[in-house]
């Protein structure tokens, strides 16, 4: 099963920088010594029911994971089968939302291309209040071009679904922002908002934490810097993420924002096992081979998981998001919470 590629980013001007901007970063400082913490990412286009998907975060939950979160994509990638069908991430979210109790949700992530930023903001905004202020949302320009053709939704050059994607978030934080009572306006280059109520209210005060991440050398940094509350680096080696950091903190230099102000994570595809047969086998059952995903995973023994975690800690990556492939394999999670999830936690 293949992982998710990694659209390459836009190039062109630095973004303005408005007060919106500005006000919209969050102020929490993280600290040097944070534990790592540990969040099983799934990606149900692949070939996914409510019920496994359920199953899976209601294991996660009671096991201690720090979060659930699901790719939000509508066609498999490799071919077009991928039974049940797809499911769509916020109708799904909402649901599990009022299944579970403690559990972060989110997506990993959200296309903007998908939706009308307005109607995003009311659907996400309604699910952080099912869930008490559980949500977090991952989002991006959008990549996957056959998955729009065969749904009928427009996809727009590069630099139009950047462009749109940064207008997207600027919407989001004033509906979210906007005190009640008082009314949003925005005119933008592709949407106009007059005298929006800007209702519901999310739970979080602020919005719930918005997510970005990717390969982008330019136009990723800058939003991130912008409006993130986290920056991921999804399938990095560990000189990627490096690079990648340093473009983040510069461009939150440019802002005038403190780099240690972001947080920042990665995703890994995940195949643990006890035993070399353990996790062949697990390897087997998602199409991959052992060798290639300990190369490019986080893959092996439990002992080699919490080392590559331990090397990712060391370059500032404090929230590891576990691509979880297999989703009848709930005894995969058990594992990781007897054998490291604790030592995640201790990671210095």
């Amino acid at each position: 099963m293949p992982l998710t590629p990694i659209p390459a980013a836009a190039r062109r001007r630095p973004a303005k920088i408005g007060p919106l901007a500005r006000r919209s970063a969050p102020s929490v400082k993280l600290g040097q010594n944070m534990a790592m913490d540990l969040r099983i990412f799934i990606e149900p286009q692949q070939g996914a029911s409510y019920e496994q998907q359920l199953a899976v975060a209601q294991r996660a939950e009671s096991l201690g994971f720090d979060a659930f979160f699901r790719s939000d994509h509508f066609l498999k990638m490799g071919d077009v089968s991928g039974l049940p069908g797809p499911s769509d991430s916020w109708v799904t979210l909402g649901a599990i939302a009022r299944e579970t109790s403690t559990i972060k949700l989110g997506t990993m992530v959200t296309s903007a291309t998908f939706r009308q930023p307005g109607p995003l903001a009311i659907a996400v905004a309604q699910v952080d209040d099912m869930s008490k202020g559980r949500i977090e949302l991952g989002i991006g320009a959008g990549w996957y071009d056959q998955e729009h053709l065969a749904y009928g939704i427009p996809f727009p050059p590069l630099k139009e679904r950047f462009d749109r994607l940064e207008e997207t978030l600027e919407i989001l934080q004033g509906l979210w922002h906007t005190p009640v009572g008082e009314t949003f306006a925005h005119h933008g280059e592709y949407w106009t908002i007059e005298d929006s109520p800007a209702l519901p209210k999310p739970a979080h005060p602020a919005g719930p934490p918005i997510i970005i991440g990717g390969a982008g050398p330019k136009r990723t940094p800058q939003l991130a810097a912008r409006f993130a509350a986290e920056f991921n680096t999804p399938f990095f080696g560990l000189e990627d993420v490096v690079t990648a950091h340093a473009r983040v903190d510069q461009a939150c230099n440019a802002v005038g924002r403190d780099p240690s102000s972001l947080r920042r994570s990665a995703c890994q595809v995940l195949c643990c096992g006890a035993t070399e047969a353990q996790i062949a086998s697990r390897a087997a059952a998602i199409g991959r081979e052992p060798d290639e995903l300990r190369t490019n995973g986080m893959a092996g023994t439990p002992t080699e998981l919490i080392a590559k975690m331990q090397a990712y800690s060391a370059i500032g990556v404090t929230r590891m998001y576990l691509q979880t492939l297999d989703l009848e394999d709930l005894d995969h999670l058990d594992l990781l919470a007897e054998t490291v999830l604790a030592a995640a936690a201790e990671l210095p």
